[in-house]
């Protein structure tokens, strides 16, 4: 059975490029979504329906910390994606999706994705 998966990053993200690594390496076939070019996917709001604005929105970057004050307030599922909308940098990267589009893996962490896809 041939899974095919959809990784959604930036190029240039360290993290990406560590996960991109690992799929090649386990000879995972994906296609690479890439906000910068790709722009923010359709998805984005179902998935922080369904996995909560926490899991997918995030805080670490630039990005979040060069916001004003008062959107980083009063978060909720509507602002939080109202944010990740406007700034695809704060979208946790990278998020790995399986072919019924479901967000299978967030962030890269080895043994996580190696319990997951193995």
């Amino acid at each position: 059975m041939h899974k095919t998966y959809t990784l959604y990053g930036i190029t240039n993200c360290d993290t990406v490029k560590k996960a991109r690594k690992w799929l090649g390496e386990h000879h995972i076939d994906y296609v690479f979504h890439d906000f910068k070019s790709a722009g923010t996917p359709s998805e984005l709001a179902e998935w922080v329906a369904t996995l909560g604005w926490e899991a997918v929105l995030k805080k670490t970057g630039t990005t979040w910390r060069n916001l004003p004050e008062t959107d980083k307030q009063n978060l909720d599922n509507n602002k939080a994606l109202h944010l990740m909308q406007q700034h695809y940098n704060l979208i946790k990267r990278p998020l790995l999706v399986n072919a019924d589009k479901k967000v299978l893996l967030t962030g890269f962490k080895e043994n996580e994705w190696q319990s997951t896809l193995a």
